[in-house]
């Protein structure tokens, strides 16, 4: 069922300097040459947002929690190129995801949106991509970019929860319940060390705003994905309240350090987790999209729950 990704095709990218001004608005636009994905490669991520979060259950009937993801309109604005003082090249694809009215962008951002052919946008991202994966401008990204089975980091803004004690915010366990210790159960304790250094080590752990930071929660399972609806399937849960925007990508341990690692060691089969032969190319588009089945889930890869071990 997976070898399907085997079908991805890449277009062709002109060499630019700066910035690549490839407009593509249809699949025949330009002429697309194959391309395979390598455990060298890096590819591009999505910007996308959370839905929430369910439940779903596996060929086994064992129960396990889902956050839904779904795509906007995820569009590419740019690829960069540059090179540092080192003389060593950077190279970044810009994404672009849900569409806003005209006016209320800035006319740069507008000049912007215009050149790369595409409507304004709310959000822009870059995403570290190896020279190989850049991708046309204006393609039109699709939720078959991930490949059910495979991993991912999700990067978002966490939940701020204000002003919270050591408790909360540190998993301190608190002082006695009880033998003397009146009205400061949830109380930090000492802070300090006596006269000597008499201050507070700078770094210690006391209350403050708990929250509100850009979290990465990796090596996510991607369990099924809805090209129809643009819909992502990530097992577990992640950052960010519902209906935020998030960003999706390569599980940077458990996808591309760790298919190095096992190509250096000849264990071509653990290159890609079980069940998957290949990932879209430089990306996964609307175009492949519709050339695959609407809806595809992922095989269950554990024993069942229910069934005794010899």
């Amino acid at each position: 069922m997976l070898r399907l990704w085997a079908l991805s095709q890449r277009p062709a990218i002109p060499q630019c300097r700066t910035f690549h001004s490839t407009i593509v608005r249809s699949a025949t636009a330009e002429a697309v040459t194959a391309s395979t994905w390598t455990p060298t490669s890096l590819r591009t991520g999505l910007i996308a947002r959370k839905r929430g979060m369910t439940v779903m259950w596996d060929t086994h009937g064992a129960r396990f929690p889902v956050t839904v993801l779904q795509l906007e309109n995820c569009q590419v604005t740019a690829n960069i190129k540059t090179v540092r003082k080192d003389e060593s090249e950077y190279h970044a694809v810009q994404v672009a995801s849900t569409d806003r009215p005209e006016k209320t962008a800035t006319k740069q951002m507008l000049g912007h949106f215009k050149r790369a052919g595409v409507p304004p946008k709310r959000i822009v991202k870059e995403f570290t991509v190896t020279p190989d994966a850049h991708v046309p401008v204006g393609t039109t990204l699709s939720a078959i970019h991930f490949v059910p089975g495979q991993y991912v980091d999700v990067i978002a803004k966490s939940i701020g929860k204000g002003f919270q004690g050591t408790m909360k915010r540190w998993n301190f366990k608190g002082l006695r319940a009880s033998h003397g210790v009146s009205v400061s159960h949830r109380s930090a304790g000492a802070t300090g060390a006596h006269q000597d250094p008499g201050r507070i080590w700078p770094g210690k752990k006391m209350a403050g705003r708990l929250g509100g930071e850009r979290i990465t929660t990796q090596n996510l399972a991607v369990v099924r994905v809805d090209s129809t609806l643009d819909l992502i399937f990530v097992r577990g849960c992640v950052p960010g309240i519902d209906d935020a925007h998030v960003m999706v990508r390569d599980a940077k341990k458990k996808m591309t350090q760790l298919a190095q690692v096992n190509r250096a060691k000849g264990d071509f089969d653990k290159v890609l987790p079980k069940g998957l032969t290949s990932l879209p190319f430089p990306a996964g588009t609307k175009e492949l999209a519709a050339t695959l089945p609407p809806i595809i889930a992922a095989p269950s890869l554990r024993s069942s729950p229910f069934v005794p071990r010899e």
